[in-house]
This record gives structure tokens, C-alpha cells and sequence, in this order.
């Protein structure tokens, strides 16, 4: 009988800090292949591999990752079913979903994120494509690394509490926030380490004077369940200004993430189209595969797609949508640059504060992965560096003419 899991003994020259990752696929093919990507990075450890999800909930124990790639359609138990008893097993276990660019796998991935997992992968249609994808390659590895880094880093997901320095000098405590105020959003694990030592502070500027036209808004690694939150708070404060939302998400992923967007926000969302006025009280997310801008024609602000080469390594990226936003609307933009992996946006936010427009960034301590919120706000242009149950209540603040 062929053994249906390995558990690797550490390569020559691993460390003990080395990210442990599990790869569970029901294909030979992919499985051998992911687990050799994985042993080929010197900051990775493969501890198993495993054929189905059953296999792979009775090792968690035993192999102890701190990353899972998990696939979502196999025999026996599928992914969905073993997430739930993954981390029931190990709660601050990171699980990245690994499905095919199918409509019904992309709402599976997304409603593993709401069950706790961190992150999805898009895999290519077939094996052979999976072997040629250097993209899909990358995006794995540097997912697995960044995610699993932080968990070794922090102890867990909490991260470090964030200080910003206000223009007047003041200094602003914006710790991790309580297990209770987020777990409705699936934010629970992100307050299970303790705080940490502050980093040195940072420099925040003030808020335009001039009220939010439009509400521009920038997101990747943990941005569907920040999205969800940020939504479910502002409530109705939106219905006088245009939403316009770039995700790093695939085709097919984006479409289904306006949806549950419409759903969190109550009001209308979908993803762009060429040419669309942008309507006040709409939502319009970036389709996956195009750069989303915003420019005016006949004196209307209209959505404007392009399929151009990718920004940051990313297309739909952020930078574009935030620099057209800074000259259409000058003073009266407001950007939100939510978790994400790399640091897209941050040049976009020069170009708004440049303008008199204002940015808010998410913190550290809610962040799936500080990198592009951490981008902005080490450029000192940032109004606010907030936790994410504070962002949709600020930007309400904000839409009123209060708050400032």
C-alpha cells in the first residue's frame, strides 16, 4: 500500500525558526510539486503532505505546521469540511485555500475566510499549467513565508501594539483590538498573542478640511474579511458618495466578493464596468485581471478599465485607482489602504496627500499581514493608523462632516 503522507525530517542546515508547512492536495502531481517548492525555500520546512483532509486533521498534532495549503475538492473529507477541525485542533493555525478559478470554488474560498482561514491561492486549470505557473508559484511562497512569519514572529496573530505621532506631537495608543469586538467579522485570532514591546512612533498629518466625495479604498492578504467589517460599519454614511474598491483577487473572486460586499454594506455593489458613472451610494470593486481608474468624461467621474501590465506585480493594484482618484477629486479624497501582502498603494497616497485628500491605514495588531498598510504609514502621509473595528466608524465620522 502507498503511503498516503509524508512527514519529512528536517533538511541539512534547517533552522528552528523555519516556517513548518503541511501541503494537502488529492493530486500526486500537484502535492509532489507544491512540497518540493516548499523544501526549496531555506526559510520553509515541509513536516507533511497529505492526499485528503481526514489524513491531514489527525497529523496536525503530530506534524504541528504553523501554515496548512489546503485543497478544496478531494476524497473522503474535502477542505471546507477539515478547516473547522484544523483549527479546532490548533487555533492559531495559518491555512492558505488552494482552488481552480471556478465560480463555485471561488465562493468556497471565500467562505473559508470567513471560517477562519487566512488566505487563498488561485491554482491554474491543470497540472501541467501548475508546473509552467511561475506567478502561481511565487504568490504561494510568498504567502506561505509572509503569513507564517508573522505567526512565529508575534507568537500567534496579535501583532505589536502602534503608536502614531500626531502632527501636535501627541502621542496615540492603538493596541490590538478584543477577541469580542471582532469576532463577528473573523477577527477573533488576530488578539491571541499579548502585546509586544511598541515599535518607534509614527507620524501622522491632519484630515482635509474639505468633506469625502468619494472613498477610495486598497486591500489584499486579509482584505475580504476587512472589507466585510469595514462595510458592516459604515452602514448607510455611504449613500451620498461613490465606493470604489480595488482587491488583489483573480477573475471570478472579485465578482462574488462585491456580492458579499452588497451584503455587509446593504447598499448596491458589483464589479466595475468601462465607462460607468460612478453613482453615489455604489460600490465598485475592481475585476480581476484590469486596473480600475476613475477619470471624468463630460464632467461625469467614470470608472475607466484598462489591461495593462501589472503594477507591483498586481493587476487589479491599487496605485493606479488612487492616483486617478487624486486628480479627479484633489482635496476631497478619502483612501483606506487595508491588510495586505507587499506595499501597493503607498505610492498612490503620495499622489492623494499631494492633492490635500486624506489616508487612514489599518494597524498592525488587526492586519492579516502589515505590509501595504505598514507601507503607508511609514510614509508619515497617513491622517490615521487605526484598528479595523475604528476605520468604518471614522469614515462615517468623516462622510458627516464630523470626526476630523
Amino acid at each position: 500500500m502507498i503511503a498516503s503522507s509524508t512527514a519529512p525530517a528536517p533538511r541539512d542546515g534547517a533552522r528552528a525558526d523555519c516556517v513548518r508547512v503541511m501541503v494537502v492536495d488529492d493530486s500526486v502531481v500537484i502535492r509532489g510539486l507544491l512540497s518540493r517548492w516548499v523544501e526549496a525555500d531555506p526559510a520553509l520546512q515541509l513536516v507533511a503532505s497529505h492526499r485528503n483532509g481526514r489524513l491531514a486533521v489527525e497529523d496536525i498534532e503530530r506534524s504541528n505546521p504553523d501554515v496548512v495549503v489546503l485543497d478544496i475538492e478531494m476524497p473522503e473529507m474535502d477542505g471546507l469540511t477539515a478547516l473547522p477541525l484544523m483549527l479546532r485542533k490548533k487555533r492559531d493555525l495559518i491555512v492558505v485555500m488552494a482552488s481552480t478559478l471556478t465560480r463555485r470554488n471561488a465562493e468556497i474560498s471565500l467562505r473559508a475566510l470567513s471560517l477562519g482561514a487566512q488566505d487563498y491561492v488561485p491554482k491554474p486549470e491543470s497540472s501541467s499549467e501548475v508546473t509552467t505557473s511561475v506567478d502561481f508559484r511565487r504568490e504561494l511562497i510568498e504567502k506561505v513565508k509572509a503569513l507564517g512569519q508573522r505567526r512565529r514572529a508575534s507568537g500567534g496573530f496579535g501583532g505589536r501594539q502602534m503608536r502614531a505621532q500626531t502632527t501636535a506631537g501627541q502621542t496615540v495608543s492603538q493596541g490590538p483590538v478584543s477577541r469580542a469586538a471582532t469576532a463577528s467579522a473573523g477577527y477573533s485570532r488576530l488578539a491571541a498573542a499579548p502585546a509586544q514591546a511598541a515599535p518607534p512612533a509614527l507620524k501622522t498629518r491632519p484630515y482635509s478640511s474639505v468633506r469625502p466625495r468619494i472613498v477610495a479604498i486598497g486591500s489584499s492578504t486579509g482584505g475580504p474579511q476587512a472589507l466585510q467589517q469595514v462595510f458592516t460599519d459604515i452602514g448607510t454614511a455611504i449613500r451620498e458618495v461613490p465606493v470604489v474598491v480595488t482587491q488583489h483577487m483573480p477573475p471570478t473572486f472579485t465578482a462574488i466578493l462585491a456580492e458579499h460586499v452588497a451584503k455587509a454594506a446593504l447598499r448596491p455593489a458589483k464589479e466595475a464596468a468601462d465607462g460607468e458613472i460612478l453613482m453615489p451610494g455604489h460600490i465598485y470593486v475592481a475585476p480581476g485581471g484590469l486596473h480600475m481608474t476613475v477619470v471624468k468624461d463630460g464632467g461625469q467621474p467614470v470608472a475607466r478599465l484598462t489591461d495593462g501590465a501589472p503594477v507591483n506585480f498586481c493587476k487589479p493594484a491599487v496605485d493606479p485607482l488612487f492616483d486617478s482618484v487624486a486628480k479627479v477629486y484633489g482635496s476631497a479624497v478619502l483612501a483606506v489602504v487595508l491588510t495586505g501582502m507587499g506595499h501597493d498603494g503607498a505610492a498612490g497616497i503620495r499622489t492623494i496627500a499631494a492633492g490635500g485628500g486624506s489616508v487612514i491605514a489599518q494597524d498592525e495588531a488587526t492586519s492579516v499581514v502589515w505590509g501595504m498598510p505598514g507601507a503607508a504609514a511609514q510614509t508619515g502621509l497617513c491622517c490615521d493608523i487605526l484598528p479595523i473595528t475604528r476605520i468604518g466608524p471614522k469614515i462615517a465620522g468623516l462622510l458627516s462632516g464630523g470626526l476630523r
